[in-house]
């Protein structure tokens, strides 16, 4: 599996529809709980396999998440992103649109080409 989606149940819904598989999360903990068995394959806590069914997750190569999802993640999603391992993170807006102080990716493009049109 190439990609795989975190994120609120409704964008699960909507990214089943054009094929990437996907898990809905509702807090911090399940947030978490799911991204380091996608990342990881194993939950610290148990030492085991995480309960959840992940559908195969474990192979992905871009980890999508909303901008929500990856404010829960906090420091374990900081932490991985600059392990530079796979799978490639990357955060889109929520069903409420993007969340107060976020760039859009034009305008961190522009930021960092330096050019503004």
């Amino acid at each position: 599996m190439d990609f795989f989606f975190i994120g609120d149940s409704e964008l699960v819904t909507a990214f089943r529809f054009i094929g990437i598989e996907g898990v809905s999360v509702k807090d911090s903990a399940e947030a978490v709980e799911v991204f380091r068995g996608i990342t990881e394959g194993w939950n610290e806590t148990a030492g085991a396999l995480l309960p959840r069914d992940l559908g195969g997750a474990g192979d992905c190569r871009v980890l999508i998440m909303t901008e929500e999802t990856a404010d829960w993640l906090g420091d374990v999603l900081i932490q991985w992103q600059l392990s530079a391992n796979y799978p490639l993170v990357v955060e889109i807006p929520g069903i409420m649109g993007s969340l107060p102080g976020r760039k859009t990716l034009v305008d961190s493009i522009r930021e960092a080409i330096g050019v503004h049109v």
